[in-house]
């Protein structure tokens, strides 16, 4: 196992840079998720820490080692495609063992290491199989297996369940972070899919444009995130944005909002009258006033949208688009009038500028 350290890393494609300068450590067993939408860099960092591409600049350590000039069979990584990789001429213990004939270890012990890891994965039935004939989730599990006989000391996955249908997708995603906690081993996943990064990870790492925005354990970003970008990935349905301004009235911080002043609970540190954003997500919107203090908000009811144990209500609020969760069902029809009500205390505060939280 190692720790995995990412200094100052750039990357350009002739004059086009797509990572910027990143910085991130991490720690030896961790689970950190990459997460950012399509081509925001974080595939093309996670080939450069396995070898497939070169840095431009900068510097990747495994384990205190600097890897810059290392070859991809040195540097004991394993590395977890999103199309599984497999021979389709080879059995399924044929693909798992692979890279061990190619170090010229002994059939036996070869065996053993496949036989071991089938059994850990409940591939032990399908050793003899070739990948035709399995199903996609039992691919992805021969493809992890191939990984896990090498003993490596860092697991790359690169979006890994794109491929699986959604029941199938929660199940894998289940399996990989017990398989990851089992063996300690320190492990950078890959995904657009901010609910994958969410359940599985230790540490999440929010990527735009070649550039990490936030790096820290998800229910952390989640509710601390750092700017508009981070707000809007993380959570799903997105936080509701609401323009504004922001007043300032002796000690206490206002936001005012289509004609509505919020009062915040506390001292906002930016000058009266600055452009706002005021946040919020939706499930802290409710169609009943709270027993608390509370923000009445008068809107329109676009769409009622049921989904089991929750409804989402989708409605306009002067103009602005607003989604609400909330628990079990709801009487509410489309293109009526209705009130949502918000806590102070739930409500997320940026520039309108800089997007920066305030």
């Amino acid at each position: 196992m190692a720790d995995v350290e990412i200094i100052k890393l750039r990357k350009n494609y002739g004059t086009v840079q797509v990572l910027h300068g990143v910085d991130l450590k991490i720690n030896d067993g961790e689970f950190v998720s990459l997460v950012g939408g399509s081509g925001c860099g974080k595939s093309t960092l996670l080939r450069i820490i396995a070898g497939l591409e070169s840095l431009t600049d900068g510097s990747i350590k495994l384990g205190g080692r600097v890897m810059d000039d290392v070859a991809p069979k040195d540097r004991d990584v394993a590395m977890v495609f999103q199309n599984y990789a497999l021979y389709p001429h080879m059995t399924v213990a044929e693909n798992m063992g692979f890279s061990l004939h190619l170090r010229k270890l002994p059939k036996a012990e070869v065996r053993k290491a496949v036989e071991a890891a089938g059994a850990l994965l409940g591939l032990t039935p399908y050793l003899d199989r070739l990948p035709r004939a399995l199903s996609g989730g039992q691919r992805q599990r021969v493809a992890m297996g191939r990984a896990i006989v090498r003993k490596p000391s860092v697991f790359l996955f690169d979006e890994p369940l794109s491929n699986l249908d959604t029941k199938l997708r929660v199940q894998m995603r289940v399996e990989i972070r017990a398989l990851q906690k089992r063996l300690g081993t320190t492990s950078i996943y890959v995904t657009h899919d901010q609910m994958e990064a969410m359940t599985m990870s230790d540490r999440i790492v929010v990527m735009n444009s070649g550039r990490v925005e936030q790096v820290g354990a998800p229910l952390d970003v989640y509710d601390n995130p750092r700017n508009l970008f981070v707000a809007t990935f993380i959570g799903s349905p997105a936080m509701n944005l609401i323009e504004g301004t922001l007043q300032q009235r002796g000690d206490r911080s206002f936001a005012q909002i289509s004609g509505i002043d919020i009062d915040l609970g506390r001292q906002v540190k930016a000058a009266a009258d600055r452009r706002i954003v005021v946040g919020v997500r939706p499930e802290h919107l409710s169609v009943a006033e709270p027993g608390g203090p509370a923000v009445m908000l008068p809107v329109t009811i676009d769409l009622v949208e049921p989904t089991g144990a929750e409804t989402h209500i989708y409605a306009k609020h002067n103009g602005a688009s607003i989604v609400a969760a909330t628990a079990g069902r709801s009487g509410l029809q489309a293109g009526v009038g209705a009130h949502l009500y918000l806590t102070p205390d739930v409500l997320h505060v940026f520039d309108a500028e800089t997007g920066d939280r305030l």
